[in-house]
């Protein structure tokens, strides 16, 4: 899985070819959740409050980058990295 970006511990990641709705990977600690790109909304799994937070702060940076990342990795054009926090 392709890793975007990584702060304080944070590692961002999304698939190739992965299903919809468009969404990217958060894995801290190991713990693991899922949120949508289209919104920041969080789908599914689990991070502590604050670890949370700041992925959401970043999300608002980056949200087009995200998208155009996703754009990129279902069309198989690969991928670029994103700045971290």
């Amino acid at each position: 899985m392709p890793e975007l970006s990584r702060f304080y511990g944070i590692i961002i990641t999304m698939n190739s070819y992965d299903h919809n709705p468009p969404h990217f990977h958060v894995e801290y600690n190991g713990r693991k959740a899922l949120f949508s790109i289209k919104d920041g909304t969080f789908i599914k799994g689990s991070i502590p409050t604050k670890e949370a937070r700041l992925v959401l702060a970043w999300y608002e940076l980056h949200k087009e980058e995200l998208l155009a990342n996703w754009e990129k990795l279902m069309s198989g054009e690969g991928y670029d990295k994103i700045n971290p926090l």
